[in-house]
C-alpha cells in the first residue's frame, strides 16, 4: 500500500509499549501489514515492528532471501505474528551484530537467546507456533523488543561494541 517514515532513535514513540490487536483480521490490520511489507522492502530490512512506523500495535513482519545489509544471512521465510510471545529455549546466549532501520549507519554486538519458541496469530488469527535458532531467533528477538520500547543498544553489554557500519566493516568485523 505505502512505504512509510520508518522512526529514529530519539523519537518518543518508540519507546512506548506497544497494545495487542484485538482482531487480526481487521482491515485496518491488513493495511498496516502491507505498508510494514512495502517499507521493510523499500528499506532493505530483514524485519519491521509497526511501532517503527508510528503505530503502536503489536505486529511485526521479518523474513529475507537476500539482504544487502545482511549478505551472509540465510533465508527465512516472510512472516506477520501479531501479539507475539517469546519462550527462551535452553540458557544459550550468542553475541551478534545487528543493526536498525530506526538507528541508522549503527552496528552492534547484541546478546540474544540462540534457541527461542515464538508463539502469535497469524493475519487469519490462526495460531502460529515455530522454534528458530540462529539468525531468525535473533530476528523475531529484535523485531519483538519494539513492541516493548526497547532498541539494540538497550541490549548492548559493551558500549564499545557499538560503530558505524562503514567503520565495522573496514576493521573486518562486519561482512
Amino acid at each position: 500500500m505505502a512505504v512509510r517514515e520508518v522512526l529514529r532513535l530519539g523519537d518518543p514513540r518508540l519507546r512506548e509499549v506497544a497494545s495487542p490487536v484485538g482482531d487480526p483480521t481487521a482491515p485496518a490490520v491488513a493495511a498496516l501489514i502491507s505498508d510494514l511489507r512495502d517499507t521493510m522492502a523499500a528499506r532493505h530490512g530483514a524485519g519491521l515492528a509497526a511501532p517503527q512506523i508510528g503505530v503502536p500495535l503489536r505486529v511485526v513482519i521479518f523474513g529475507i532471501t537476500r539482504n544487502p545489509r545482511y549478505p551472509e544471512a540465510p533465508p527465512i521465510p516472510e512472516t506477520v505474528l501479531i501479539n507475539p510471545l517469546i519462550t527462551p529455549l535452553g540458557k544459550g546466549r550468542g553475541l551478534g551484530w545487528e543493526g536498525c532501520l530506526s538507528v541508522p549507519g549503527l552496528r552492534g554486538a547484541v546478546p540474544r537467546w540462540e534457541h527461542i519458541r515464538y508463539t502469535a496469530l497469524d493475519p487469519r488469527g490462526c495460531r502460529v507456533e515455530v522454534e528458530a535458532e540462529g539468525f531468525h531467533a535473533r530476528v523475531v528477538q529484535h523485531e519483538c523488543d519494539h513492541l516493548d520500547g526497547l532498541l539494540f543498544p538497550d541490549r548492548l553489554e559493551d558500549p564499545r561494541q557499538l560503530g558505524y557500519t562503514e567503520e565495522l566493516q573496514a576493521a573486518g568485523l562486519i561482512p
